[in-house]
């Protein structure tokens, strides 16, 4: 086995945790992928055998690459990022734990909080994540913001304080989120209005992000309280009714995988909390589908 040999399957070592910060970062699956491979240029470029913590210097460096990623979005947005915007979903089976997931899902980040991340200042989210998410040192995370480390401590505390401010509360227990959605699947089948209020929160939000092409009913939007959330999900019972659907984890909760004969058409995640459905996510957007990994997933 040659150097290049020995030095890849010592990165190969902390591929799942270089992904699990990235994806962090970033909400995007295969932005993360891209960040991570970055990484892994940069090593193979540089002198291995005078890096002390192999661990850590990948980790400055895939915080580095994303940051440049975010500033590249935040150029390329003259407006803020669409409302509608549903990060790329983390899925797995109910019955059983993916070994090459494990890393990415401990400490499940859900899409709620993903969500508020992507209100946050590039270097705000930066710092936020590698502190609060992977306990990297301030000292560490200043040299990769440009910031002296009591700014970085302040950029985190300022990011900390927005996110607490806007995650809302959720139910950790599964089963009891499989009651809720199953209710509520149940009612949107039967067109039962009544039924869907009573699974909604009064102030529920549901974002659907179908992709720039969308147009008319399947267009990406933002909807607002309960009886809206319940007239859309109306509109869709005769496609509820005749679809099959299966139940996976998105993000660490319960969450509705809809791919019939293995292409994928959406993923539904939800929050719930006091029993009821407070937010609302669903990703259609059939590019961005196409790049999720199914195996073992799909109807």
């Amino acid at each position: 086995m040659n150097d290049t040999e020995l030095l890849a399957g010592r990165f190969e070592e902390h591929r799942g945790h270089l992904k699990a910060v990235a994806y962090r970062m970033l909400g995007s699956l295969s932005e993360a992928e891209d960040a991570v491979q970055e990484a892994w240029l940069k090593l193979s470029r540089s002198d291995a055998d005078g890096i002390e913590n192999l661990g850590g210097w990948l980790t400055t460096v895939v915080g580095r690459v994303c940051l440049d990623m975010l500033r590249s979005r935040t150029r390329r947005h003259e407006e803020p990022l669409d409302d509608t915007f549903v990060p790329d979903p983390v899925l797995r089976p109910l019955s059983q734990i993916d070994p090459e997931q494990e890393v990415l899902q401990a400490d499940s980040v859900g899409l709620a909080l993903l969500v508020v991340l992507e209100t946050l200042e590039p270097a705000e989210r930066i710092a936020f994540v590698l502190h609060d998410m992977f306990a990297v040192p301030f000292d560490d995370i200043a040299p990769i913001v440009e910031r002296t480390s009591a700014t970085t401590r302040q950029l985190a505390s300022r990011a900390r304080r927005r996110v607490r401010g806007a995650t809302p509360s959720a139910e950790p227990d599964l089963g009891r989120q499989r009651q809720v959605l199953d209710a509520f699947m149940a009612a949107s089948r039967a067109g039962d209005f009544e039924a869907l209020l009573a699974v909604l929160d009064p102030e529920v939000v549901l974002r659907a992000d179908s992709g720039p092409l969308a147009r008319g009913v399947a267009a990406s939007k933002v909807v607002r309280g309960a009886k809206p959330v319940a007239e859309q999900a109306l509109l869709f019972r005769q496609f509820a009714r005749h679809t099959q659907f299966a139940l996976v984890l998105v993000n660490g909760t319960i969450g509705i995988l809809n791919a019939p004969e293995g292409k994928p058409q959406s993923v539904m995640a939800v929050t719930i909390a006091d029993g009821r459905i407070t937010e609302m996510y669903i990703l259609a957007d059939p590019e961005r589908l196409g790049r999720l990994d199914l195996t073992g997933l799909a109807a």
